[in-house]
C-alpha cells in the first residue's frame, strides 16, 4: 500500500475516520493488527499501551516520513473495563449495567514520527437513564452495540439514553479531536487543510 499523506490514522473505526474528516485533515488509514491483550492495567493505562502498540505496528508498516495517530477507547464502570461485547446478550448485559449509573469512557491517543512519540489519556464521566429492557432490546436488534465498547455509541439512537456527560464529547466518540489537534499542530506541524 501506497501512503499518499503523511498523516496515517492508524484504526480501522469509521468514527474516527469520520471526526478527522470533519476537522478538515488530510490522511491515509492502515490499520494493522497489534496485540490488545494487557491484563492487569487500569484503564487510563490500557487505553495508553494499546494505543502505542498500534502506532508501532503500523509504523513498522508504513516506513520513515509519515505521522502516525493511534488511538484506543474503553468504557469503565467503577474501574471495571466493559469491551466490545461478544453478542447480543452480552450488549444487553452491559447496557443494563450502565443503566441509571455513571460510568467512564477513557480514550488513549498516541501520535509518533520516527523515534518522537507522544501519548496521552482523556477521560469523560457519561451518565445514563434508567433504561427500560425495552429500549435496551430494541438498541441491541440493531446490531450496533456489537462493535463498540460499552455496547454503545454516543453518536446514534443509544444517545438519548445519555442524561449528561462531563468532559471531551468527541474523545467519547473515539478520538478527543481538540487535544490531538494541537498536539499535531505543535509537536508535528501537521495542520488541517479547511
Amino acid at each position: 500500500m501506497i501512503m499518499t499523506e503523511k498523516l496515517i490514522l492508524a484504526s480501522g473505526s469509521p468514527r474516527r475516520r469520520e471526526i478527522l474528516t470533519m476537522a478538515g485533515y488530510r490522511f491515509t488509514v492502515l490499520s494493522p493488527d497489534a496485540d490488545e491483550t494487557a491484563p492487569g492495567l487500569s484503564p487510563a493505562h490500557l487505553v495508553q499501551e494499546l494505543s502505542r502498540r498500534k502506532a508501532a505496528a503500523t509504523a513498522a508498516l508504513a516506513g520513515e516520513g509519515h505521522v502516525i495517530l493511534s488511538a484506543d477507547t474503553v468504557v469503565a464502570l467503577d474501574e471495571k473495563i466493559l469491551g466490545k461485547p461478544g453478542d447480543a446478550a452480552q450488549a444487553a448485559q452491559m447496557l443494563s449495567m450502565l443503566s441509571g449509573r455513571t460510568h467512564t469512557v477513557y480514550t488513549g491517543f498516541t501520535i509518533s514520527e520516527g523515534q518522537h512519540s507522544v501519548t496521552r489519556t482523556v477521560a469523560a464521566q457519561v451518565t445514563m437513564r434508567e433504561i427500560t429492557e425495552a429500549e435496551i432490546n430494541a438498541y441491541v436488534a440493531t446490531g450496533s452495540p456489537l462493535d463498540k465498547a460499552g455496547a454503545y455509541g454516543i453518536q446514534e439512537a443509544a444517545g438519548m439514553f445519555v442524561q449528561s456527560i462531563e468532559g471531551d464529547y468527541y474523545s467519547i466518540m473515539g478520538l478527543p479531536i481538540c487535544p490531538v489537534s494541537v498536539l499535531l499542530r505543535d509537536a508535528f506541524g501537521i495542520v488541517p487543510v479547511l
